[in-house]
C-alpha cells in the first residue's frame, strides 16, 4: 500500500507578497459580504494569517478597505492605445476604461456609500480615492501624439475640454455601473469632443 504523499509545505510570505495577499483577501471579502460584513478577523482568516499581521499595517477596517480598493485598481492597469488617430485612441481608451472599471466601481462605490461614510470618509474624499486613476497620463500621451500629428493644437484647447470625454464616461460608469455602451462612446467622441477640439484648433 502506497504511503500518502506529504502535504506541501506552505511558504511564509513576506513584504510586498504578504501585503498583496492581505489586500486581495480584503477585496474578496468586500465583494462577497460588503463593507458591513467584512471584519479584520474575516480578512485574516481568508488570508490564512493572524489578525495582528493586519493591525501592523492598517489601524482599522476603514483603512484596510481603502487600501484594498486602491490595490485592486493599481493591480489592473489600463494600457494606452496607439491606433494612429486621435479618434481611434479615444474610443479604444474609453471602452477599455469602461470594461476595466465597471465591476470595480460597483463594489467600491457600494463600500464608499455604505460603511465608509459612517467611518468618516466624506463623498468628496471617497470620490478622490475611488476615482484616483483618472487617465490623465494616458490622456496626455494621446493628446500629445495627436498634436504632433497635426490633428489638434493643444495650445488652443482648454484643459476642461480635454477632460470632457473622460468626465462623461466616468459619469455614465458611476450612474450605471456597467461597461460603456459602444454607441455612447462613439457619440461622446464623434458628436461632442472632436467637433469642439477641431474648431478650437483652427
Amino acid at each position: 500500500m502506497a504511503e500518502p504523499s506529504p502535504e506541501p509545505v506552505r511558504r511564509r510570505r513576506h513584504g510586498e507578497q504578504l501585503e498583496a495577499a492581505l489586500l486581495d483577501a480584503a477585496w474578496t471579502e468586500l465583494v462577497e459580504v460588503g463593507y458591513a460584513g467584512l471584519t479584520m478577523e474575516s480578512v485574516a482568516a481568508r488570508a490564512r494569517t493572524g489578525i495582528a499581521v493586519l493591525y501592523r499595517r492598517w489601524a482599522n477596517k476603514k483603512e484596510l478597505v481603502l487600501a484594498a480598493i486602491e490595490h485592486r485598481r493599481r493591480a489592473h492597469p489600463i494600457e494606452t492605445p496607439d491606433t494612429g488617430t486621435l479618434r481611434g485612441d479615444l474610443i479604444a481608451l474609453l471602452r477599455a476604461v469602461g470594461e476595466a472599471r465597471a465591476g470595480f466601481l460597483a463594489v467600491a462605490l457600494a463600500a464608499a456609500f455604505s460603511g465608509l461614510a459612517e467611518a468618516g470618509i466624506t463623498p468628496a474624499q471617497g470620490r478622490d480615492r475611488l476615482l484616483a486613476d483618472q487617465p490623465l497620463r494616458r490622456d496626455q500621451i494621446i493628446f500629445r501624439r495627436a498634436h504632433e500629428r497635426g490633428e489638434i493644437d493643444l495650445d488652443r484647447i482648454p484643459d476642461a475640454v480635454l477632460a470632457m470625454p473622460f468626465d462623461l464616461a466616468r459619469h455614465d460608469l458611476v450612474m450605471n455601473l456597467e461597461p460603456l455602451d459602444p454607441a455612447r462612446v462613439e457619440s461622446i467622441v464623434d458628436e461632442l469632443f472632436l467637433p469642439l477640439v477641431e474648431a478650437l484648433s483652427r
